[in-house]
Formats: C-alpha cells, structure tokens, sequence
C-alpha cells in the first residue's frame, strides 16, 4: 500500500473555525455589510442608517435600518404587499412597484422623525436623476442603500426602490449609471425611458404586444389585471394615483381581514396527564367489555351444542 502523507492534521481541525452562520447558509455578504456598518469612532453611538430592499417571489421589502452590537434595529419598513391599500391592487413586484415601495419607506420615515414637510422631494416623477437639498433647519435624513446579494445591473428593480426613496425626500448616496434608461454608450440617463418604467409602460407595452400577437397568453398572464378592469392605456394615470394617495397619508393600515375564530390545527393536540389517564382507562374498559362478549358467545356456542 502506498503511503499518503496527512494533508491536513490534528493541528489543523482543533484551529478550524465556522464560519458565520448566515455566511454558511448564504444569506450575508459580511466583507460589504462590514464597510457599511463600520462607525467613526468620534461619533460615538450615533446610528449610521441602511437603505435595504429585498425582493421575494410575490413581495418587496423596504426598511431603514442600523447595527447595534446586540443586533440590527429597523427604524421604519415598508412592503409592496401594503400598496393595495393605496390603490394599486396588482403587478406587485415589477420596476414600479419598487419604486412605489421605496417612495411609500421615505415619506413614512419622514413623518415618523416629523421632517415631512420639510423634505418633500420631488413631487412628480419625471425620470430624471434627483437629489435632495440641505434646508437651513436640519439636515435630510440620510442612509446607505444596501443590496444584499443582488446582482447589481442596470435597470434592476433595487434601484427602483432607490429612486422612490429619492424622490421620497431621503439622502441617499448614488450615481445615475444603473437607473432604468442609462445608455453606457454615451453615458447618459434617458429621463424618457427611466419615466416609462416608473409608471409601468414596459408593463402597458408589453400588454398591447400580448393583445395582438398571443390573445390567449394575454388572458391568463393579465389575468387579475382584466379582472380589476385595468387596462393598457390608464396604467399611468393609476400609478399617479398611487403616488398622490401615498403622499398623502403614509402611515401604515390596519388588514381589513378578520382574524379566524378557529386556528387550523395540522398536529393533534397534547393531552394533558389526566386526560391520558382517562383515555388508557376508556381503552382498557373497552377491551375488557369485548373480551367479555366474545366468552359469552363461546359459553352459548358450547351450551348448543
């Protein structure tokens, strides 16, 4: 047998560290969460604000949020599944979704550290690139946007949600190259294009391409939009209601659903030990009542005969 030297040895296993637990499941990036997090330390306990969004299957998550040594805290959050409530009922996870969600995130922080007023960003959304201005009382309220693990290219629904919280009114360090509409040719944003996005007209567009070429896949991809009567031509004018109705009341809604009376149960319920004892007592009753039927039919089987 030939001999194979120990390419890692006892030394080795007894140094070996885990990693951390969301870096082994692959849910954190800690070399970017470590930049974004790190503090001065002439600033002693001052939180230093994240921008998050996240994108599930169905939903869009917004928050704003900072590290603490006992673990991150979320000052305010909005979600894309909240936005029924002011009017837009369906395409809840596209471009303008996202922006809708970061627009309803920066006028709800705003109002909860009562700078409303003050910062109102822009009002209307005409696609071009946005700042906002330092007023003479307080400063705007600033935050880093943070990613997560998204690929970050250009017209990807992430900065979406970051233009909605631009126009919303917050402070958010960014650059124009990867807004929906940017041109790399010439190096400059398309206001047209990224406006288009915004109020859905990749959506419309796409609709009316559905409606000539494939009727039947029109049906069923636009189900619920045929349903709640939402057409190609007034996707715009909704979004714009969208955007009024979130300017006007930020704050979040109470579900209208009711909570059910009865909890489903997908487990049996535990017993508790009187209630055992009185089961086993049941079972054992009812077997020694069978046992005893069946001896008296061997009695009247043995007295026929």
């Amino acid at each position: 047998m030939v001999f194979v030297k120990a390419q890692k040895s006892r030394a080795y296993f007894k140094r070996f560290q885990v990693k951390f637990k969301r870096r082994r499941e692959g849910k954190t990036d800690y070399r970017a969460r470590i930049r974004m997090i790190n503090q001065d330390k002439n600033k002693y306990n001052t939180p230093k604000y994240r921008f998050v969004v996240r994108f599930t299957n169905k939903d869009i998550v917004c928050q704003i949020v900072s590290a603490t040594i006992t673990g991150d805290h979320v000052l305010a959050a909005a979600y894309a599944h909240e936005l029924p409530h002011f009017g837009l009922d369906v395409g809840l996870s596209n471009y303008a979704a996202a922006y809708c969600t970061g627009l309803l995130l920066s006028r709800r922080v705003l109002k909860k550290l009562e700078m409303d007023e003050e910062y109102e960003g822009n009002v209307e959304a005409t696609g071009e690139d946005y700042s906002v201005e330092p007023a003479e009382t307080r400063r705007p309220f600033r935050a880093l946007l943070d990613v997560g693990l998204i690929k970050t290219t250009t017209g990807n629904r992430v900065f979406g949600a970051l233009k909605g919280a631009l126009d919303g009114g917050l402070d958010i360090p960014h650059s124009d190259k990867r807004f929906a509409g940017f041109n790399k040719d010439n190096k400059q944003l398309d206001a047209e294009v990224h406006r288009k996005y915004i109020y859905g007209g990749h959506v419309a567009a796409y609709m009316n391409t559905l409606m000539e070429d494939e009727p039947e896949k029109y049906q069923s991809h636009f189900k619920e939009y045929i349903k709640r009567g939402v057409e190609a031509d007034n996707i715009e004018e909704m979004y714009k209601k969208v955007h009024a109705a979130i300017r006007a009341d930020p704050t979040p809604k109470k579900s209208d659903k009711q909570q059910p009376k009865e909890h489903k149960r997908y487990n049996l319920k535990k017993l508790t030990y009187e209630e055992r004892k009185a089961k086993l007592i049941e079972r054992l009753n009812a077997l020694n009542a069978a046992a005893g039927n069946a001896d008296d039919e061997d009695d009247d089987e043995d007295d026929d005969e």
